[in-house]
């Protein structure tokens, strides 16, 4: 059916639209073309931009699926309508090559932009022109992806389509970089669970590439997604609290809600001594967070967190929360580990709705009788820190008000990506009898994280 050009003379919010056309550069080959309208009408001369897809990445969820289209014109301030092309790809995103190297050809790109003009021209509103001046912006996508390989494609029952994939990123020292993903579908841009990886064997580096021969395993040693180790950071507040814990031979305990990969449980574990529980929603999830995350002596429930800080708050706690063999919800090993209260609850937990961009934590989970429960069931000392990505200024200073009304003190770190931040609770205000120099577990702290963000930890 042919597309009718009056489609385009307006601007219809959410609209999406995609097709093929003749390569104008290569004319055996066909190029898709999709374009996709602002949630939001954003001023009466709409502004369109056009990107071209990186060559090899067109299957890429960011760039084939329309929720990932969404999130490229939403990070794209002042534009109405993005326009994106690339080769089209015969058989389906989800059928093609698992494999992409990055590959630059600055002259096909210019010649494919100039043959496609008078097409930009077609798909822009009449109120673009204006004075009989017109133009289409050419965006860039920029990341630092050298190569990547898709390890696994899977569905789970909550998250839907996810994969796994290794990657080569660039380096700002002369040592490469390689990195494993987890990434979900319904949040094509955002990378759920990111670890550095290592290969199992030594070889020289310049043998080394992904999805060869050479086999990689996982490093918890080390915290490479920008916003784990400020929630690491955040530590320091009880440092004292802490370092008491290890002197009585125990361990301090952490809840982790939402595992994803498990790269922040795996930390705590192994780098800081912690005895460390988990809930996660998807049982898939958690199955390839054991498979290819390094996430191993970790107890872990499978179920929604919401509803398990509520159970663990209930009296009759540990009889809810340990289930039989009979439907496997949990992977428990021990009931009598719930009696004593957590040091630390760390939330890691995003919203399911990709139409409004990413947003953490879900709104389900900014209530006062949810707070409640966390406060209820942390140690006298404890701290309760959650990540957020605010999707607007009230929502954060919501989410501020919320905590002061339930908890001591509140402390924030501003991550620095201009997305992130940590948002850290007090239950009662802790005094350090201990300095620094005294302290191991705040050396220790300091040493693994490098410093970073110790000293950005603001009282608000």
């Amino acid at each position: 059916m042919a597309l009718d050009i009056k489609t385009f003379e307006t601007i219809i919010p959410s609209r999406f639209l995609s097709f093929t056309i003749p390569n104008p550069v290569l004319p055996t080959h066909l190029l898709r073309v999709a374009v996709l309208d602002s949630p939001i009408q954003l001023t009466e001369s709409p502004q369109v931009a056009a990107l071209f897809v990186p060559q090899t990445r067109e299957p890429d969820w960011i760039f084939s699926t329309e929720s990932g289209h969404l999130q490229l014109l939403l990070s794209s301030p002042g534009i109405s309508r993005l326009i994106l092309i690339g080769n089209n790809r015969i058989n389906g995103p989800d059928s093609s090559p698992l494999t992409y190297h990055k590959r630059e050809d600055a002259q096909y790109v210019k010649s494919l932009e100039n043959s496609l003009k008078p097409l930009f021209f077609a798909l822009s509103p009449k109120v673009s022109v204006k004075d009989g001046i017109f133009d289409v912006p050419i965006l860039d996508y920029e990341d630092n992806l050298i190569c990547s390989v898709v390890l696994e494609r899977r569905a789970g029952i909550f998250v839907s389509e996810m994969l796994v994939e290794d990657i080569e990123i660039e380096s700002d020292s002369e040592l490469r970089e390689f990195r494993r993903r987890l990434r979900f579908k319904r949040m094509p841009n955002l990378v759920q669970t990111e670890i550095r990886i290592v290969p199992q064997k030594v070889f020289e580096l310049d043998r080394v590439k992904i999805g060869g021969e050479v086999k990689f395993r996982p490093d918890t040693k080390v915290l490479v997604h920008s916003y784990l180790i400020p929630m690491v950071a955040s530590l320091s507040l009880i440092g004292s609290c802490i370092e008491d814990r290890f002197r009585k031979g125990l361990k301090p305990k952490a809840l982790c809600l939402g595992v994803g990969g498990g790269a922040l449980l795996s930390f705590l574990r192994t780098q800081l001594g912690f005895e460390v529980f988990g809930v996660e929603m998807d049982e898939e999830v958690l199955r390839v967070a054991r498979q290819y995350f390094g996430l191993e002596e970790i107890q872990v429930c499978v179920g929604d967190a919401i509803e398990y800080v509520e159970k663990l708050a209930s009296k009759d706690r540990v009889l809810n929360l340990v289930s039989g063999e009979d439907n496997g919800d949990c992977y428990l090993n021990h009931a009598n580990v719930f009696y004593a209260n957590f040091d630390v609850i760390m939330v890691d937990l995003d919203s399911c709705d990709a139409t409004n961009g990413v947003i953490a934590p879900p709104l389900e989970f900014v209530k006062k009788h949810i707070l409640l429960a966390a406060r209820s069931i942390l140690s006298d000392f404890g701290i309760f820190v959650m990540n957020v990505i605010p999707p607007t200024r009230l929502f954060y200073d919501t989410l501020i008000h919320e905590f002061r009304e339930i908890f001591h003190d509140l402390y924030e770190i501003d991550v620095g990506n201009g997305e992130n931040f940590v948002l850290i609770a007090k239950v009662s205000p802790v005094s350090s009898p201990l300095s620094e120099c005294e302290n191991s577990f705040l050396q220790k702290l300091r040493i693994l994280i490098f410093g970073r963000y110790l000293d950005s930890i603001r009282k608000i």
